[in-house]
């Protein structure tokens, strides 16, 4: 088993049943028994998302945690953000959460929870090396096993977390069958929203689309339901619920980089000069506006947890992710949850007459493409950066601390290995259409003569 497969660099994805079987997942139970307990915990925190696999990998992971002789928690099916809070509420710092995020309903995974927060890079390779090994704690006795309803601490906490203003919001809300359905449309409805549910009902075939928000393809029913009910927005919620989609009542998807200048135009004022962690995905947009509010910018990694890390590091207070995850500690936790941070959004919302386009018109506008994936292998899609870099660091300036972010005239493009598949995350932005297209050619024009372009 190659560390490469299932092995990531802030979780473990792979297919249930094939690179993923029961055998490994015994094994990295047993492996993060012993991990958690040489870092001094001797209770893990388990929560699951709603795949087919999961309730199967809970027995075999909650069964190894306990021949290991670790007391386990067990909060039963929930979204991620519900398994973070618990850690919290509860003071846990050792937990898995079964999920495969938005991967394709086949798959499943761990994020691996250890400390204040998810671990990632070498942690992650210790681990996988562990498991390989098959080494495991020799307990002298059985661990204990609670199970425990968390959810209704979890919905409580966001009715005194989220107090909406007079504006009456009507929300079309999109969980694509996946785990959030549960408790993303009763929350809603607690702020007082009249909410219009679309694929809440739990189906881990994921029979309507796939849970994945930031994908336009997967977000056609949600453009026209907005559209059609006259919606003031929409939200998406990704498989585990710690991903956000929002669609404007024109039926416009409005980008993670675009949320965050409207958060930052109500973090900022309050935290003047805070530094402002931009991963390299974003917009100019994203830039220009902090700037303009007096924050300081630092471009950074792609990844929930290597963000979650460099806010702790910084002090910094929010940040976020282009593909929707939200980090807000200014008021919370500073873990990712797409529900609360919805619940931000909604606040901002209620509060003024303006809808979300009228909001963002006034911010400085660039050209973009949508993030763009190209199909490869694992170890293919690490050469192929590396091409890029070498290729284009005689023409251009090039950012290269996560992939390479290409500095052309007037904008900019941006080749990175994808963290949780074999795949690239290609894109492009320009101060003009004419610009974008120039950028977005050159590009691709290299990225053809790597035999990837038309994989896209």
């Amino acid at each position: 088993m190659e560390k490469s497969q299932i092995f990531r660099q802030y979780d473990i994805r792979g297919r249930a049943g094939a690179e993923l079987n029961d055998a490994m997942v015994a094994d990295i139970a047993g492996a993060f028994a012993k991990y958690a307990y040489s870092h001094n915990q001797n209770t893990v925190l388990v929560g699951r998302d709603n795949r087919f696999s999961s309730p199967h990998f809970r027995d075999l992971t909650v069964e190894n945690l306990l021949q290991s002789g670790l007391n386990v928690v067990d909060i039963g099916e929930v979204i991620t953000p519900v398994f973070y809070f618990a850690a919290v509420h509860l003071r846990l710092e050792a937990g898995l959460m079964i999920t495969a995020s938005h991967n394709p309903a086949s798959d499943n995974g761990f994020k691996v929870l250890l400390g204040k927060s998810t671990i990632y890079g070498k942690q992650i390779e210790i681990i996988a090396e562990m498991a390989r090994n098959k080494e495991r704690l020799q307990a002298r006795q059985r661990g204990r096993l609670t199970e425990t309803d968390i959810k209704p601490d979890y919905i409580s906490l966001m009715k005194d977390k989220i107090q909406l203003g007079r504006k009456k919001l009507k929300v079309v809300v999109d969980c694509g069958n996946g785990t959030a359905g549960a408790t993303a449309p009763q929350i809603l409805k607690e702020w007082g929203c009249e909410v219009i549910e679309l694929y809440c009902d739990s189906d881990p075939a994921f029979p309507n689309h796939h849970p994945d928000p930031v994908k336009a393809e997967n977000c056609r029913d949600l453009m026209q339901a907005v559209i059609n009910h006259q919606a003031d927005l929409g939200v998406g919620f990704d498989g585990d619920g710690d991903r956000l989609g929002v669609v404007a009542p024109d039926g416009r998807l409005i980008w993670g980089d675009m949320l965050m200048v409207l958060f930052w135009r109500e973090i900022l004022p309050k935290y003047p000069r805070a530094k402002c962690i931009v991963e390299v995905k974003c917009s100019q947009t994203l830039i220009d506006e902090i700037e303009k509010l007096g924050g300081q910018v630092i471009l950074y990694k792609t990844g929930h947890s290597l963000i979650k890390a460099k806010m702790r590091e910084t002090g910094a207070v929010f940040s976020g992710e282009m593909s929707g995850h939200m980090f807000f500690a200014d008021e919370y936790y500073g873990y990712d949850d797409a529900v609360y941070a919805a619940g931000r959004l909604l606040r901002i919302l209620s509060r003024t007459d303006s809808d979300i386009n009228l909001l963002l018109a006034d911010a400085p506008k660039y050209y973009a493409t949508p993030e763009l994936r190209i199909k490869t292998t694992e170890q293919e899609k690490f050469k192929a950066v590396e091409q890029v870099r070498g290729y284009f660091k005689e023409r251009y300036e090039i950012i290269d601390m996560d992939g390479a972010r290409i500095l052309f005239p007037g904008g900019w493009g941006l080749v990175r290995a994808s963290n949780t598949g074999p795949e690239l995350i290609v894109r492009c932005e320009g101060n003009t259409p004419e610009t974008l297209e120039n950028i977005t050619r050159e590009l691709f024009a290299y990225l053809n003569e790597l035999g990837l372009a038309a994989a896209v």
